[in-house]
């Protein structure tokens, strides 16, 4: 049985029009999605604020059990879940099930939260009982991004759930059918009660509708970092928790000592993982000025030998980029960067949205495309020639989310990770890595810290309050 009917998948009494499901690959439209304008935001969390009080008396193990069937669920369905991503997002297969993988990670670490201890008796100077207890938050909003549609909203969405909250889910319309409608048609046959998600697809003024909405005291935001800066300052005007998880130009360190085959493997992933598209990419190639011009020859030709073309229908290894503003951000990057003096060592050119793996040399302080997110398939290498100038280069810019470095010795690796600013840190790996047991985020222009993952979603989505009980009212001077 189908879960994703393009007859049967649009939400009820969206009033912001509609807007077509495009395949980037072909350009094909596979069905019409509903829109919700800002005044559906404000229904929704009436709806969801009072599903909510319900939902947070319920015994633990039955919010668990919706969990755990959601994760189930996932597998159950792997096969036209997996078409979706492949088909909305460009992802190749293997990525679409590497997504599903970690979305059924996520509800069964979700399901386990439920349980956990909510507090802790402290000591007091009075005769009383004191006690912490965590407590729901009400409504979370979630505002998802199109480049890994699935994991980046049920990573907040499944804890949410089960720690007794409702929730508003707006994904990128771009990616709606598989970072929204999807995990309701899988939550909804877990068994979760009516009222609790709300799915509502739309642009800009529907988020900043979310952001500013009084029902809703916690936002979950992954995007870019010019949005994040919006969205943590509305929030902050409303005195509610904004949790960031914002852009990065994250660096691949190759010390002197290391395996470069390895290193370039490692390199390849890092960079040309959907076609760039996530916020850990490996965005600069800090080598060893002694591997320096054996690494550019053989990334380069690592490049040159990946298939670029439509997932759903060849074997490839890149998919397209989302859409034709992206890929023709991705172009200028190149381009500028060519005129600044970056060699164009491999790639800088595509067809329609295909854009093929690029590889710059020659790169420094002044070429956009190592200065800047790029968010595409394209790896700036840079030499360097003493550990302190690694640590020097790999720390400057705004940005601290992800951080790699390849060496034989894993010791001096982590020395060096020490000295270096950001939020994640992998010693003889690439950049882009996920895990749902793990704390994920980033510092700086990258975001406000590990706020998803593990025992980080208790803090982030419920509330701490103290509680005091006496056997007989207290006595006061006056």
């Amino acid at each position: 049985m189908s879960l994703l009917d393009p007859k049967t998948w649009q939400p009820v009494g969206l009033s912001g029009g509609e807007s077509p499901v495009v395949e980037p690959a072909t350009g094909d439209i596979l069905g019409t999605l509903a829109l919700a304008a800002p005044e559906d935001v404000a229904a929704a969390s009436e709806a969801a604020a009072a599903a909510q009080r319900a939902w947070s008396a319920t015994p633990h193990l039955v919010r668990a059990g919706v969990l755990r069937r959601a994760g189930d669920l996932f597998a159950a369905h792997a096969d036209e879940l997996r078409d979706w991503l492949v088909r909305e997002s460009g992802s190749i297969p293997g990525k679409a099930g590497f997504e599903l993988h970690v979305a059924a990670q996520e509800c069964y670490e979700a399901a386990a939260l439920a349980s956990r201890p909510t507090g802790q008796v402290l000591p007091s100077e009075e005769p009383r009982l004191s006690y912490t207890r965590r407590v729901p938050a009400g409504v979370v909003g979630v505002i998802a991004p199109f480049n890994a549609p699935l994991i980046l909203s049920i990573r907040s969405v499944a804890p949410a759930l089960a720690l007794g909250n409702a929730v508003l889910l707006k994904p990128d319309p771009r990616t709606a059918v598989c970072g929204g409608l999807a995990l309701a048609a899988v939550l909804a046959e877990a068994g979760l009660p009516a009222g609790l998600l709300h799915i509502l697809p739309g642009g800009a003024e529907t988020g900043q509708a979310l952001v500013a909405d009084a029902r809703v005291p916690v936002i979950s935001f992954t995007g870019s970092t010019a949005a994040g800066r919006a969205v943590g300052a509305a929030a902050g005007r409303a005195l509610k928790r904004a949790h960031l998880e914002l852009g990065g130009n994250s660096a691949l360190v190759v010390l002197a000592d290391a395996d470069i085959e390895a290193a370039v493997s490692q390199a390849t992933w890092g960079s040309f993982f959907h076609q760039g598209q996530i916020c850990m990419t490996t965005g600069r190639h800090l080598v060893h000025a002694s591997l320096y011009e054996e690494y550019v020859e053989r990334l380069a030709a690592k490049a040159e030998s990946l298939a670029v073309g439509d997932p759903y229908r060849e074997q490839v290894h890149l998919g397209p980029i989302i859409d034709t503003a992206q890929l023709a951000k991705i172009d200028a990057l190149v381009e500028a960067s060519a005129a600044r003096g970056a060699k164009v060592a491999a790639g800088g050119t595509h067809r329609d949205l295909f854009y093929r793996p690029t590889v710059l040399a020659d790169v420094d302080d002044h070429t956009p495309a190592y200065t800047e997110e790029v968010f595409g398939p394209v790896a700036p290498v840079r030499p360097f020639s003493s550990l302190e100038e690694a640590a020097a280069l790999a720390s400057a810019g705004p940005y601290g989310l992800a951080l790699g470095i390849v060496t034989r010795d894993a010791a001096l690796g982590l020395e060096l990770a020490d000295r270096i600013p950001t939020g994640i840190a992998h010693i003889n790996d690439q950049t882009v890595n996920d895990e749902a047991v793990a704390p994920f985020g980033g510092i700086a222009a990258s975001g406000t810290g590990a706020r998803f993952g593990g025992e980080a979603n208790l803090e982030a989505f419920t509330e701490l309050r103290w509680t005091t009980v006496r056997r007989e009212p207290a006595g006061h001077p006056f």
